[in-house]
């Protein structure tokens, strides 16, 4: 007897109402970290004090310099894309570069040196003592992102990690920890790229108040 209701098939099969459960739990999962991160007076106030070191560090004429793996890498990209291009208007670029983008860079550094290196010697040649490195590690246990963390720390870069509820490792490391109330991966994520807009929106707003201007104010 064939079963019309699920085709087994995984190249041909369609999804059914099931489907539309999963999909609604995952909303709701998403939705309750959400309300987590509303109440966690922790992060909010974190968010707010890189909001404004970041501000400092540009009207100091520094930079900011991001990294992570995998979907962490993606995020590092997409954050100082908003900063180098725009956010939610037109306005001057701001120094970003994401340290995860130069594929030749991250192999030679990789062969030569060790993954485990593959950040820090980024940080070695780009960071210079007043800019802001951004580590971003949903396990908080990221070797390479917490070796970073260390070498910014030590030539005088302000550190900030992103990460999610049990990542303590990079406490030692970080000047500000802000940690997604989660221990679901993708649920971190969401929580990363959300809380990477908000600090972009209150950068670019403060700096230059919703108007196009030449220098930072």
């Amino acid at each position: 007897m064939i079963d019309h209701k699920r085709n087994t098939d995984p190249l041909h099969g369609s999804l059914d109402v099931l489907a539309i459960e999963s999909i609604r739990r995952q909303v709701e999962e998403s939705v309750l970290v959400k309300q987590a991160m509303l109440t966690d007076e922790a992060l909010l106030t974190n968010v707010l004090a890189v909001a404004e070191k970041i501000v400092a560090v540009y009207r100091a004429r520094g930079q900011i310099l991001l990294a992570g793996n995998g979907g962490s890498a993606a995020d590092a990209q997409h954050i100082a894309a908003e900063l180098v291009g725009r956010f939610s208007f037109d306005r001057p670029a701001l120094a970003a570069i994401a340290l995860t983008a130069n594929t030749s860079i991250l192999t030679a550094i990789a062969n030569d040196y060790g993954y485990e290196a593959l950040f820090l010697r980024q940080i070695q040649a780009h960071g210079r003592p007043g800019d802001l490195f951004v580590g971003i590690s949903t396990s908080g246990s990221s070797r390479n992102i917490l070796s970073a963390l260390a070498e910014a720390r030590a030539l005088g870069l302000t550190t900030v990690g992103l990460t999610g509820a049990n990542g303590h490792a990079m406490l030692h490391h970080c000047d500000y920890l802000i940690a997604v109330p989660s221990t679901s991966t993708p649920r971190i994520q969401e929580g990363h790229i959300f809380i990477g807009h908000v600090l972009c929106s209150l950068v670019e707003t403060t700096l230059y108040g919703g108007h196009v201007a030449s220098h930072p104010r």
